[in-house]
């Protein structure tokens, strides 16, 4: 069995394995591929990739090598052709691209997508949601606070005392509990809004207050990803929001629902009662943005408040980012082939069927049909 590694388009820095983990399918027996220059954004070159025993070279014969393709972001749709019968691994949005989806089932081509992995215990070692919304939440802290005017701690000094910094976050998933604990480290007073109240524990053992609102959709069904609220509980939440942002000066916002456009959780009127220079990181920037100012990739500064638009802050950090990507990786290729390092597709497995997008010359998730 061959695995090929692909290079990513100009905008993304990451790739999917980096050298030791390249290192640890060779010594299974496994022949693995890399496209030239595909590790070079995070810092892996050609030399390491084939100091662990890797193959690099060129992109067509990385696609017609291969049976199996790791790739973060979806191949281009010239390529369709090249990659029939073949098995992509990556994280292709499929809810988002169905056309796309489409297009690869009447390739034949086999597509893990790893946000949709189902998200359970079991799959938390394979959970590239998780492990990069982790780096997010981090680096989210982090771009605010080399955007605001003022320091984030508060200090006392001969010249006078200096207020810390008020942070709130929206959001308390793995992004929204790493800002909290960035922002603390930081020394901003911190506060959090999330519709489980479940996460009341986790935010409060970091240091943060949480803002709660009675009346959620209960969320315990979703496999640990947001829901749709009602309209009546949207109306209450945009109360305390309003009431907590007006004395914020940082915010980070972290809402998404799986193929559905990020909720609006910040209106303009919100963003005017801010005092000049604060900051909004908005982590959902790709799917709408949770204000209605937000635009992907780009900061704006609206009312003297800077919203900066990124919902890829992993990319910043692509070593450290690819290696953990790299992790999740293996520990699904574990799933879908056999000791021998041959591929094994096991469909009683529900992390396999569940990521499943395409197969057998359709398309077999449920929810992208």
């Amino acid at each position: 069995m061959t695995i090929g590694i692909l290079k990513e388009p100009a905008h993304e820095t990451r790739v999917s394995l980096l050298a030791e983990a390249v290192g640890t399918l060779v010594k299974k027996g496994i022949t693995v591929v890399i496209e030239e220059g595909a590790g070079g954004k995070a810092f892996c070159s050609d030399a390491d990739y084939r100091s662990a025993g890797g193959q690099v070279i060129n992109r067509a014969g990385v696609l017609s090598q291969a049976d199996i393709i790791l790739s973060i972001h979806e191949p281009a749709p010239g390529e369709i052709e090249q990659l029939r019968t073949k098995i992509l691994v990556g994280t292709y949005h499929p809810l988002f691209n169905v056309g796309l989806m489409k297009q690869w089932a009447a390739a034949g081509i086999t597509s893990f997508s790893l946000d949709m992995l189902p998200r359970t215990t079991r799959a938390q070692a394979m959970d590239v949601l998780s492990s990069q919304a982790n780096i997010a939440g981090y680096k989210a802290v982090l771009t605010a606070a080399n955007l605001y005017p003022r320091y984030f701690p508060m200090f006392m000094t001969a010249a006078g005392s200096i207020k810390p910094a008020k942070a709130l976050i929206l959001g308390a998933g793995v992004a929204g509990l790493q800002a909290v604990a960035t922002a603390r480290r930081l020394g901003a007073v911190v506060e959090v809004f999330d519709t489980r109240p479940a996460v009341k524990e986790e935010v409060i053992s970091l240091g943060a207050k949480f803002i709660e609102v009675e009346g959620a959709a209960d969320a315990s069904k979703a496999g640990g990803y947001a829901v749709e609220q009602p309209e009546e509980f949207m109306q209450r939440q945009k109360a305390k929001i309003a009431e907590s942002i007006a004395k914020a000066d940082i915010v980070i916002t972290t809402a998404q629902i799986p193929g559905k456009k990020a909720p609006i959780l910040i209106t303009e009127e919100m963003i005017k009662a801010m005092r000049y220079g604060s900051v909004i990181v908005d982590l959902a920037a790709a799917t709408g943005g949770n204000t209605p100012i937000t635009k992907n990739n780009e900061t704006v500064i609206y009312n003297g408040v800077s919203i900066i638009g990124n919902s890829n802050l992993s990319s910043t950090m692509p070593a450290d980012a690819s290696r953990m990507y790299g992790k999740n990786i293996l520990n699904f290729l574990q799933l879908i082939t056999s000791k021998e390092g041959n591929i094994n597709l096991n469909w009683e497995d529900d992390l396999v069927k569940g990521s499943c997008i395409t197969h057998g010359g359709g398309v077999l998730h449920e929810r992208v049909k």
